[in-house]
């Protein structure tokens, strides 16, 4: 494949995952119309699971022994546990903040990367890092009207899904390179798919979804979301994070934002200037660490 193809592939890959992620957030907010922050996540989970599970069932004994381990690290980290971080935050966040938070991800892998992967750094990389994070602070503690939010601590959850997103794809890129994206993608999930079916049906899921209406409703976004949003976005991501740099990858960050908002004023959220303004900065410290990307 010449090397034009190669890079055609590579951003076409990257616009597809920001308009699938980006969209991720108002369908976890409608999903909680109806179901508990848990059952979303789980349901998410679990849907993506069985999405996956028919691609790669077949294939378990492709996967030598010592990748097993990372394998189902990456679905807990880079799947398990940010999907009930997010829905859990998006009970007092805007779909538009929690976007905008999710840029987050590309300052916290060159962290990680640094200090746990070896990965080299400069002057400008570490502003950005700085940059970013002042304008998530910004962002979090002023809400739509300028004021004080007392919620500012949900974001603390987006921060951590960020961190586990972190080390996620800095372990896919220096552990996981020989793995088929597709069998990397669905055998991730097999130490989460099982974990969060048990816990769902364990709930009152079953009694909610059988009301109708709305909950038909409502469970139809969150399987688009556990088929889009985590099952083939998951197969274009890690083929992508395998053809590219950690850093390029992660800064699909820089345009799931725009989509969240997008989405978020169609559904009447407001946002306001400070946040907007934190916003810029975020985007500002992101560009700062991507400025030098090898792609």
């Amino acid at each position: 494949m010449s090397n034009s193809n190669s890079s055609f592939i590579k951003w076409l890959i990257f616009v597809v995952l920001a308009l699938i992620w980006g969209s991720s957030f108002i369908l976890m907010k409608r999903g909680l119309e109806v179901y508990s922050p848990q059952q979303v996540a789980a349901i998410r989970m679990v849907v993506a699971f069985l999405f996956l599970f028919p691609f790669v069932i077949g294939h378990i004994k492709q996967i030598p022994m010592n990748k097993w381990v990372f394998i189902l690290i990456a679905g807990v980290l880079g799947n398990g546990i940010p999907a009930f971080l997010f829905t859990k935050a998006e009970t007092a966040l805007s779909s538009s903040v929690a976007g905008i938070l999710n840029s987050l991800t590309t300052v916290f892998a060159l962290v990680v990367g640094v200090m746990f992967f070896k990965m080299k750094t400069s002057t400008l990389k570490v502003a950005g890092v700085f940059l970013g994070l002042a304008g998530a602070i910004l962002t979090v503690v002023y809400n739509a009207k300028g004021s004080f939010d007392n919620n500012y601590y949900y974001s603390i959850y987006i921060i951590v899904a960020c961190i586990c997103y972190a080390f996620n794809v800095n372990i896919i890129k220096t552990f996981l390179g020989s793995i088929n994206n597709v069998q990397l993608s669905g055998f991730a999930l097999f130490g989460v798919g099982p974990l969060t079916a048990a816990y769902l049906f364990s709930t009152d899921f079953v009694q909610r979804l059988s009301s109708g209406g709305k909950a038909v409703e409502s469970f139809f976004y969150v399987v688009l979301l556990g088929v889009f949003g985590t099952g083939v976005s998951q197969i274009l991501f890690n083929k992508l994070l395998k053809t590219s740099s950690v850093l390029f990858s992660s800064s699909i960050t820089y345009f799931i934002p725009i989509v969240a908002i997008m989405w978020g004023v169609l559904d009447g959220e407001n946002l306001g200037w400070i946040q907007a303004l934190g916003f810029a900065i975020v985007i500002a410290g992101v560009f700062l660490i991507n400025k030098r990307k090898a792609t």
